[in-house]
């Protein structure tokens, strides 16, 4: 089902970002790697009902691309859980899984619903030709491997394009965890022969850019430099910052970013010292700005501790909202699969 490995686009990059440790389905399981605890413990959830892979989704078990390749592969469980029932039976689990599922969190829902509804057509059209059992659980797998392929194909060609930003022996500074892109960029840097050092903020409370960005980076064979939160300013001018690169969670069509809370402060001060700041991502189609965006609030007990330890005397509050949003003034460019584009000008991207 998988293909030759020549035709997997994770060649080359290193082990939490290989397909099968990010989110994957085998024989009635959906095992995902636990990133809120990698790499100091290598630890897989293993979810054995669609809905224990919406609970994961929530609880940040996943994250970056994660979360939705495990609502992809969340659909073929929850086909394998229903295999032997009736059509109908099968059709109306599926209906409600994709709906849990897509709306484990809910910045991002809109784009989960995209993925399931994908998947709710891939199963609506084996029904209809007859595929019942393991058939359909092997169509609705395709459909989840082919998805995530595909947007790691997409990734390289981002990637590459943000390779191309980044002088031949540049210094970069990235927040939270850009995921696979971050994964692409320096895979397409090596190809270059560009020689690149790598600042991560560290992203509290869950520290996925000391955990991940950094693992991502060093695993790969770059200088990496891990920093705490309140130390990005500082570093663009100290360490003669080159560019600042994150990821997005959404991009609104007239180019807002919306990406780990921390991402504007950093943007702006990206700005103040002339240094760009690019985004990878594509407009979100649904999104023509930000009038509807959700900005979720997380459990602010979580800032108040640190990898299970308290830090403050009981009674202290927290707050914690998950996301930022950058103004497109603060942002040099959308870095998308279809080339770079300022953010001012986003609806062209689905003119090209």
């Amino acid at each position: 089902m998988t293909g030759a490995w020549k035709d997997r686009y994770d060649y080359d990059l290193p082990f939490m970002l290989k397909f099968e440790n990010v989110a994957w389905y085998q024989d009635g399981i959906v095992k995902i790697l636990d990133r809120r605890i990698y790499p100091v413990r290598t630890e897989f959830v293993e979810c054995t009902h669609y809905r224990e892979v919406a609970e994961a989704i929530k609880d940040m078990v996943t994250q970056s691309e994660g979360p939705y390749v495990a609502a992809a592969m969340g659909m073929v469980l929850a086909v394998y859980e229903a295999k032997e029932k009736s059509q109908d039976e099968i059709w109306k689990h599926a209906c409600q899984a994709a709906y849990d599922l897509s709306h484990a969190r809910p910045t991002t829902s809109a784009q989960m619903t995209g993925i399931v509804n994908r998947g709710l057509k891939v199963i609506e059209e084996a029904l209809k030709s007859g595929r019942s059992s393991d058939a359909l659980v092997d169509a609705v797998m395709k459909f989840a491997f082919d998805y995530i392929n595909t947007n790691y194909q997409r990734y390289t060609k981002i990637g590459r394009s943000m390779a191309e930003r980044i002088p031949e022996t540049g210094t970069i500074l990235t927040h939270c965890f850009p995921g696979t892109v971050v994964g692409t960029m320096l895979r397409a840097c090596k190809e270059m022969h560009k020689d690149i050092k790598v600042f991560c903020a560290e992203t509290r409370p869950y520290f996925q850019g000391s955990r991940l960005t950094a693992s991502v980076a060093f695993d790969m064979g770059f200088d990496v430099t891990v920093i705490s939160d309140n130390m990005p300013a500082y570093t663009l001018k100290s360490q003669d910052i080159d560019v600042f690169i994150s990821a997005s969670d959404v991009v609104t069509q007239d180019g807002h970013v919306i990406n780990k809370v921390g991402t504007f402060q950093i943007a702006l001060a990206a700005n103040h010292f002339g240094i760009p700041y690019y985004v990878t991502g594509t407009p979100d189609p649904i999104h023509k700005d930000i009038s509807h965006i959700v900005i979720e609030q997380r459990d602010p007990e979580l800032v108040t501790e640190s990898m299970g330890m308290k830090l403050t005397k009981e009674g202290v509050k927290g707050y914690y909202p998950a996301f930022d949003i950058t103004p497109p003034a603060f942002v040099s460019g959308v870095v998308t699969d279809k080339g770079i584009f300022p953010a001012d000008r986003l609806t062209e991207y689905f003119e090209v």
